[in-house]
């Protein structure tokens, strides 16, 4: 029995791991074609072979190599992202600065580059992996917390443009994931706070939530799949949060 996505092409940015991973994971289970996008080539390589799928090593940070891209997909999931936590009158710019570029000038770039082709076919689904950071703000997180809200509005324009040529754009909104990168914050907040590595995880990463665990992966690529189905046709412009409540009472 073909999928639900027999015969498109998918592409995810940062999957080589983590959340980008079970999206990839998902979406080829529902019978995409994925490329597996990663700075980590071996990683790609070895993913993309699990699932059937093909890499690409890509530094999305070198935005001048992304310029005149052309990308023949029929779905696009901006997965990739990094963190860095500091308060502002510490945080270095060159983070900053590293942080916009990988999570919105990267983004637009690569839909910049995959718009064309989708317009032809009359279909796209472009999924933006943002945050409930994209709603909220957290201390310490300031390039972060800008980056995930400029998505929200990228992802709007590209909702408002791509309509009449049958290309959604939405926002996924996670809380706290169990993920590497997580797991990385644990340790950088607890250093800001000067608390333990538990007290982080309960006093900050489940303080919002009511449901008081990290999200799994899969629960996000379950999300992402469905937006790139044939029965979310009708949504686009949209901010899907998966957060436990956290922001549906704060």
């Amino acid at each position: 029995m073909s999928g639900p996505l027999e015969g498109r092409r998918a592409l995810v940015t940062g999957a080589a791991a983590g959340i980008g991973a079970a999206i990839a994971q998902s979406l080829a289970d529902d019978g995409a074609q994925v490329t597996v996008a990663d700075i980590d080539a071996d990683g790609a390589a070895r993913f993309a072979a699990q699932i059937g799928g093909t890499s690409w090593a890509v530094d999305l940070t070198d935005t001048a190599a992304l310029a005149d891209l052309t990308l023949d997909t029929d779905i696009l999931v901006h997965n990739a992202g990094i963190q860095h936590v500091s308060p502002i009158e510490d945080f270095e710019p060159e983070w900053f600065h590293r942080i916009l570029t990988l999570m919105v000038e990267a983004p637009f770039l690569l839909t910049r580059a995959a718009l064309p082709g989708m317009y032809e076919r009359g279909f796209g689904r472009i999924v933006h992996i943002s945050s409930v950071h994209g709603l909220r703000a957290s201390p310490y997180k300031s390039a972060y917390v800008t980056a995930k809200h400029g998505v929200e509005g990228f992802s709007k324009v590209t909702a408002a443009e791509g309509g009449p040529h049958g290309v959604t754009s939405n926002c996924v909104n996670p809380g706290y994931v169990k993920t590497a990168l997580v797991t990385k914050q644990i340790a950088e907040q607890a250093a800001v706070h000067g608390i333990s590595e538990d007290e982080v995880t309960e006093k900050i990463f489940l303080a919002g939530p009511v449901i008081k665990r990290l999200i799994e992966p899969s629960e996000v690529a379950a999300l992402v799949s469905w937006l790139c189905s044939d029965h979310a046709a009708m949504v686009t412009g949209s901010s899907y949060t998966i957060d436990g409540g956290w922001t549906a009472t704060t």
